[in-house]
């Protein structure tokens, strides 16, 4: 069957709904986790002023603003498969399909925008790791062992 002939039913965006509802859901429990979590530093860097927080919150802002694009082109996404569904309701066939199919690059924009951030997540953690083996390396215990 070719592209062309490709039927798409009422049905076809519907199948997508569970999926994108479940990862704006992740999406929304990733960006309540950092609220949270630049709240806490923002009152930690207020008492001591310290440059690795203050880093550690720019970190944060760049992966705030990734989880809103992330939830706006997974929402943007869902309103596709709407209106995919409209237009097929519609007997639009032709225009419901290049809508179905900018629906799914929509999905995979946002899944590529969830692996950039998981990635700065990863390099960020990474970083305070080896922050912390060198001080292990450096403690005076260590040395006179």
């Amino acid at each position: 069957m070719t592209p062309a002939a490709m039927e798409i039913t009422l049905t076809t965006p519907a199948l997508l709904f569970p999926a994108l509802s479940l990862l704006l859901l992740a999406f929304t429990n990733r960006f309540m986790s950092l609220a949270k979590l630049i709240r806490d530093l923002k009152h930690i860097y207020k008492t001591n002023q310290s440059h690795l927080i203050y880093g550690q919150i720019q970190n944060l802002r760049t992966r705030l603003i990734l989880i809103r694009n992330m939830q706006a082109v997974g929402i943007a996404s869902m309103f596709s498969c709407v209106l995919c569904m409209f237009m097929v309701y519609a007997g639009w066939q032709t225009a419901g399909k290049i809508v179905f199919g900018a629906g799914l690059v929509l999905l995979m924009v946002s899944m590529a925008l969830s692996l950039w951030e998981i990635q700065i997540s990863v390099r960020a953690l990474e970083l305070e790791l080896s922050d912390l083996e060198h001080k292990e390396d450096a403690s005076p215990t260590r040395a006179s062992s």
